[in-house]
């Protein structure tokens, strides 16, 4: 039986709430194949992983903007990537604190860290300015009910009534997930994201964009 759909309301998050949702979204990523190429051991995967998220929440909730719910049982980031000088954009704001963050965050296993940072900035696409969904997660318990869809619509209204429609990107990281984003206008760009050692030789990610759309 699917789960029953229900309202939803969206808020924009605050700096306060970066560790719960930091937390969230460790929970709600913990077994994706991405997750487990980073840290094969499960254990250490839970120990390690609301530090990592941290990492973005921080740099989203200090560049761009996250969604969440009430009861913090969802999150949403977005972060602005402008082709006009890169104001904002979605690279991170300081490389070399972040660089010494992610080091320490992750320890030995930092390597693996920075080959998958530097597998998707390599497929990130350019030539457009764009906001990237750098994240969305619900808790595993709530997920299917509709709170995934309503994060995304709050952004996609803001980003139809810029004075400048702006497209969005994204990096989908599941079958599932991906059925979710092309429901709402997300298109699969031509090449899917490959593990960054090749092994295990499927696919990582989908890389998906949804063109500037005036439509509310």
């Amino acid at each position: 039986m699917s789960p029953e759909l229900c309202a939803v309301d969206v808020v924009e998050a605050e700096p306060d709430d970066a560790a719960e949702l930091s937390d969230l979204i460790a929970t709600a990523f913990h077994d994706l194949p991405a997750s487990v190429w980073l840290v094969p051991d499960a254990a250490a995967r839970e120990e390690l992983f609301p530090d990592y998220f941290r990492l973005y929440v921080d740099q989203a909730l200090a560049a761009g903007t996250v969604y969440t719910t009430p009861d913090r049982t969802a999150a949403a980031l977005w972060i602005p990537y402008r082709e006009d000088g890169h104001d904002g954009d979605d690279g991170h704001a300081d490389d070399s604190e972040y660089g010494a963050r992610l080091a320490e965050v992750t320890g030995t296993r930092v390597d693996r860290f920075r080959a998958f940072d530097a597998q998707l900035e390599r497929h990130h696409p350019s030539g457009e300015s764009h906001d990237h969904l750098a994240i969305l997660a619900v808790h595993p318990k709530l997920q299917g009910r509709g709170i995934g869809s309503a994060l995304l619509e709050a952004h996609h209204r803001v980003l139809a009534g810029s004075e400048e429609p702006v497209a969005a990107y994204l990096e989908a990281a599941s079958i599932d997930s991906r059925r979710l984003y092309a429901r709402h206008g997300y298109r699969d760009l031509p090449k899917p994201i490959p593990f960054p050692d090749g092994v295990p030789a499927t696919t990582m990610m989908y890389p998906m964009w949804r063109p500037p759309s005036n439509v509310m």
